[in-house]
């Protein structure tokens, strides 16, 4: 804790324009202070004449780099006579090539890996070009680690094949730009930063994820950056300035932290097709059906005859869309977090059913669950896509809570007491399950104690979360876990290891010990037709609505 993080600036392609990269460095230089150094990717030297005798003067020591500038090999043959050893070497004064591939150390402990050239597509491979076993012979000896995680920064001047999957689209033709080989490295090395060049293009890839959710432990994120050649006619960025502390002095609960705008990985997708992509997402074996649960706010909430309610909700929406163009502040509404793929359960998702919404406020909506164990078994929802509980911010932490408080009160006026439990494994969206169960039923202790005997049978343990703890303090980001609330105030948590039983929470509050409705245990035996949902629906609705605190806002 408490490092100095390095100052590194990246530049696209130089094409021997040394003096205009330099007089930039030194002008931000002079600006902001002084940068550690400087990581060139792309074609660095030029064939014209002019590009020649600038390189002579900092070659001849005429002239010096203002920073520590590391540059890569040749990407075409005009230039491979500037590079006199590929292994690296000292070109001129603060000018230092690479070489042909490896991993440079710094003795900040800062991990830079890098490959020089194009990907080669004959044998034997020409000097500009590396070959799969250049990669291999990288890879091979960082990777065999049991402690490797990734490095600090790659180098490469081909961008990887396929980046853009998942994320924002680059200006650049995606049919022919990048290498697979590229790609495998970079999803074998999952740099924390990895800059590319040679398409004239400036793209920042949306941050991805290099673990798989609720099945790996959270990693670090990674960032893509091409950027384009210097003083190039249309002002494409071809300077990146950045700080990084290097991956083996940080923190590791810093490191792993997952910014709201992270993606999947780009590499790892089921299929190359995309079609095919979309049918498989939610093929895996153990994965719940994607149609349990679905809502949308879009058009009439289905069955209601209260129309009130309904032109409450799009008067909102729109009273929101004006006050953001009349005033131009983006805070009006509140942009929530986006899928990276098709979710089920973001409220905005077209392939939502319409008819199960019970309220909707601004973070959180309330919705019947498809399927209960009871007619008043509901979820609550955020609105925007979150994985769990312990991922969201704050202010949809305390609308959840209302929620919650409101489903307290209204199951009290119903003679219940309510139990909440989430289960973060093999789910996309959070869904937190509220479900009643009579006074008369049982106590609160012999739910307690339902969950922790049938957790025993399992040879699962069970733990309760101290009173004033946290569950961000127990279960940090991308943590598989079961979680129960009780109506004392009591939490159960489990940390999920490899195997979990899905319906887990509803077979323990469908047992003989609590609702003793065993056949109700899997939600699939409870479906009910759309016409019958609908008119569940709206009677909760009605029954619900004077503890609807979305009706006094």
């Amino acid at each position: 804790m408490g490092e100095t993080p390095l100052r590194v600036l990246a530049c696209g392609d130089v094409e021997g324009r040394l003096n205009a990269l330099f007089n930039r460095v030194q002008a931000i230089q002079k600006k902001t202070g002084q940068f550690d150094l400087l990581l060139c990717v792309g074609e660095f030297f030029g064939t014209t004449p002019e590009a020649e005798a600038e390189w002579q003067q900092y070659k001849t020591g005429a002239k010096k780099a203002p920073i520590h500038t590391y540059i890569l090999g040749a990407v075409s043959q005009d230039t491979v006579k500037n590079f006199p050893n590929t292994d690296g070497c000292e070109l001129a004064e603060n000018i230092t090539y690479l070489g042909r591939r490896g991993v440079l150390t710094g003795a900040s402990g800062l991990q830079i890996a890098y490959v020089s050239g194009r990907e080669a597509l004959q044998e034997p491979a020409p000097a500009h070009c590396f070959t799969s076993k250049d990669l291999a012979a990288l890879v091979t000896p960082l990777t065999s680690s049991s402690k490797f995680k990734g490095v600090d920064i790659l180098l490469t001047s081909q961008w990887p094949q396929g980046v853009w999957h998942y994320g924002n689209n680059p200006e650049v033709s995606t049919k022919i730009c990048g290498s697979n080989v590229i790609a495998n490295l970079a999803d074998k090395l999952k740099p924390r930063y990895h800059f590319a060049a040679l398409e004239g293009a400036h793209y920042e890839r949306l941050p991805y994820r290099n673990h798989i959710v609720l099945q790996e432990n959270a990693q670090h994120v990674s960032r893509f950056i091409a950027l384009a050649a210097v003083n190039n006619p249309a002002k494409k960025k071809y300077l990146y300035a950045f700080n990084i502390i290097p991956m083996k002095t940080m923190d590791p609960s810093e490191l792993v932290k997952q910014p709201q705008d992270v993606t999947e990985n780009p590499y790892r997708r089921p299929t190359k097709d995309k079609k095919d992509t979309q049918k498989t997402a939610f093929s895996t074996t153990e994965e719940e059906p994607a149609n349990q649960y679905f809502f949308d706010l879009s058009g009439k909430q289905g069955g209601g005859s209260r129309g009130h309610g309904r032109k409450r909700l799009s008067d909102r929406d729109g009273r929101g869309r004006d006050q953001q163009h009349q005033q131009g502040q983006p805070k009006q509404p509140r942009r929530h977090p986006q899928p990276s793929g098709p979710c089920w359960f973001c409220l905005a998702s077209p392939q939502v059913e319409k008819h199960l919404v019970i309220s909707i406020g601004t973070h959180c909506y309330l919705a019947l669950a498809k399927g209960g164990l009871t007619p008043r078994h509901v979820l609550i929802l955020p609105i925007g896509h979150y994985q769990s509980v312990v991922d969201l911010s704050s202010e949809v932490v305390e609308e959840m809570e209302k929620y919650k408080s409101a489903l307290r009160r209204f199951y009290k006026s119903k003679g219940e007491r309510c139990v909440l439990f989430e289960r973060n494994y093999r789910s996309q969206h959070l869904q937190l399950q509220v479900v009643p169960v009579p006074l008369n039923r049982c106590t609160t202790e012999d739910i307690k104690e339902a969950f922790m005997v049938q957790a025993q049978e399992q040879q699962m343990e069970m733990m309760e979360i101290p009173e004033h703890t946290d569950l961000k303090q127990i279960a940090p980001p991308g943590t598989p876990y079961f979680y129960v609330e009780l109506d004392s105030g009591e939490k159960l948590y489990y940390r999920i290891q490899k195997h979990f039983p899905l319906q887990f929470g509803r077979e323990v509050l469908a047992s003989e010990a609590v609702l003793n409705i065993p056949t109700r245990a899997d939600w699939k035996e409870c479906k009910q037709s759309k016409e019958e949902e609908e008119e569940s629906c709206k009677e909760l609705r009605d029954d619900f609505q004077p503890y609807d605190f979305t009706w006094d806002e």
